[in-house]
């Protein structure tokens, strides 16, 4: 039983209805341009809450949510970490850069264990993830500091199967990550060091809760037993896969082999070799883990599992144990604001579509998969679609707010939390429209579930967790103008912004508040903070401050 408590607080801003989090999945807030599509959305309830309401901006990247630095862009891991756990924690790619900088990961335990093995059994240490510099859920560098680090200590085989970013970079960027990794394992002339097979991001392997594990059989028969379309090199996979499907984008290309001049897989993962997946970020890591890890698997026929050594980059379920191995251990995120509640005695909600179901329970519980307390919390899913998210931009958020509003009219619930993936999902398309769409959509919700919270004493934090749909076009760094293709269009962006998020409060009749104009710095870490206020408590201790003013 958990010894956590909260003090009642000796302000006046509680109120007697349910307190609401919604997250609009990257909806950030953007130049107004015909590159933002939350601009250019028709959204009359989110405009009359930004001009009725107490609102403002936070910060939802870089340093606010744990990242290295002002230049990395805030993603849905590490925005719902902050959400849920009332302040910052330094997150994976800063825990792994430091790793590496000190030299801990090579002289940890896992990193000899996979080494050692695979020099012993003069096989492979073959390396999974993804091959970009987005930041988000891996970075190159991680991938050449390995590298070298193997060369170094003698390993005389290197294999790696690289999946495609296109999603957190430029859409079509992948041959410049392609050719520097092919030049990079050139300059190990001595060594047996190549590319052995690859895909998509959302085509293989990088599936997440579950909700297509065809992505996970389609890169495990890539990686594993070497069965995919056949090239004779990483560019040569690219270009060939582009010239099959004219407009595909990176995260949608298909799985490949590399094969050598006989035409046979150069490095499928065999009995004996080390396999390191090296993606810090969880979610989309855990399938592939259990692929390796599990002694049965019913989600898709592996064939014959090879026995391997195999390690993540970091812990990805710490509940699950997932993987028993890791090279980097992961933030450990302790007294979030969902175990208080659940001390005091707060019933809990947490709802969303399959997209980002984890997002609302495991990142918002600092990467905890269980409830705190099972009688006082309820987590609904509502089962996604696998129709491309640019053909159904609404999703699901329909059928989220259905259940949400059936659910809080029952009065058992003071706090409530929701995410809405569209902005983000379709943002991802790097399809503008779509991406209109899917504001729209969820601003038609709003207007649907605000009323009913009010009108029950409750109050309402719409918020994101980062920016996407808010700038769908490439910019110049300079100009901040759109680029363009030879043919005059708008290049596509399809990654996360650096963009701030708003954060509107809405409230029952007779209720007012202010929002505290000496917090110029804060993040999506005071939204914990803020919501305790609400709900009559004060902050604990470390927390950061209530956004409400005195």
């Amino acid at each position: 039983m958990s010894v956590l408590s909260l003090r009642r607080s000796s302000r006046s801003h509680g109120v007697e209805g349910p307190v609401v989090v919604v997250v609009m999945d990257g909806v950030g807030v953007g130049a107004e341009d015909e590159g933002n599509a939350v601009w250019l959305a028709r959204t009359p309830v989110l405009d009359a809450l930004g001009r009725a309401l107490p609102t403002r901006q936070l910060r939802a990247h870089g340093l606010a949510v744990g990242l290295p630095s002002d230049d990395d862009m805030g993603n849905s891991e590490v925005g719902h970490n902050a959400l849920g756990a009332g302040r910052v924690f330094e997150q994976g790619a800063r825990l792994v850069n430091q790793a590496i900088a000190s030299e801990a990961m090579f002289r940890g335990e896992t990193w000899r264990w996979l080494v050692d093995g695979a020099r012993e059994r003069g096989a492979p240490v073959h390396f999974i993830g993804l091959l970009s510099d987005g930041n988000v859920h891996s970075h190159v560098e991680h991938l050449y500091a390995m590298i070298r680090r193997c060369d170094a200590e003698g390993v005389q085989s290197v294999r790696v199967h690289a999946l495609l970013d296109g999603r957190d970079v430029p859409e079509t960027s992948a041959l410049a990550y392609v050719d520097a990794l092919e030049a990079f394992l050139a300059g190990f002339a001595r060594r047996d060091y190549r590319v052995a097979s690859g895909g998509g991001r959302m085509k293989v392997t990088m599936d997440r809760y579950e909700a297509d594990w065809s992505m996970v059989a389609r890169g495990w028969n890539a990686h594993v037993h070497g069965e995919a379309l056949h090239f004779r090199s990483l560019r040569a996979a690219v270009e060939g896969l582009r010239a099959a499907d004219p407009g595909v984008i990176d995260q949608n290309l298909p799985g490949f082999v590399i094969v050598d001049e006989h035409g046979a897989p150069v490095g499928p993962i065999r009995d004996g070799a080390s396999v390191v997946f090296f993606n810090f970020r969880g979610d989309r890591a855990i399938e592939i883990t259990r692929a390796f890890e599990q002694e049965t698997l019913t989600s898709f026929d592996r064939g014959a599992r090879p026995a391997v050594r195999y390690a993540g980059m970091m812990q990805y379920d710490g509940d699950l144990r997932l993987p028993r191995r890791y090279l980097v251990t992961p933030p450990a995120i302790d007294r979030t604001l969902g175990e208080y509640l659940a001390a005091e005695g707060v019933r809990q909600l947490a709802i969303s579509e399959t997209q980002k179901f984890g997002h609302v329970t495991y990142f918002w519980n600092g990467n905890r998969t269980e409830p705190f307390d099972p009688a006082l919390e309820t987590y609904v899913e509502v089962p996604s679609e696998l129709r491309p998210f640019e053909e159904r931009p609404w999703m699901k958020c329909a059928e989220i707010t259905d259940r949400l509003i059936d659910e809080l009219k029952t009065g058992r619930y003071r706090h409530a939390r929701v995410n809405y993936p569209n902005g983000d999902m379709v943002g991802h398309t790097g399809i503008r429209d779509a991406a209109v769409m899917a504001v729209e959509a969820v601003d038609l919700q709003l207007g649907r579930l605000i009323p009913v919270v009010t009108a029950m004493g409750g109050a309402v934090l719409v918020t994101a967790d980062h920016g996407n749909a808010d700038e769908m076009y490439e910019l110049d760094k300079k100009t901040k103008r759109a680029l363009v293709h030879a043919d005059g269009r708008p290049r596509a962006k399809t990654s996360h912004t650096l963009n701030p998020v708003p954060l509107h409060v809405a409230l029952p009749a007779g209720v007012t508040v202010r929002l505290r104009d000496d917090q110029p710095a804060a993040g999506l870490s005071n939204v914990a903070a803020t919501v305790l206020d609400l709900l009559g408590y004060s902050a604990p201790e470390g927390y950061d401050p209530s956004l409400l003013a005195e």
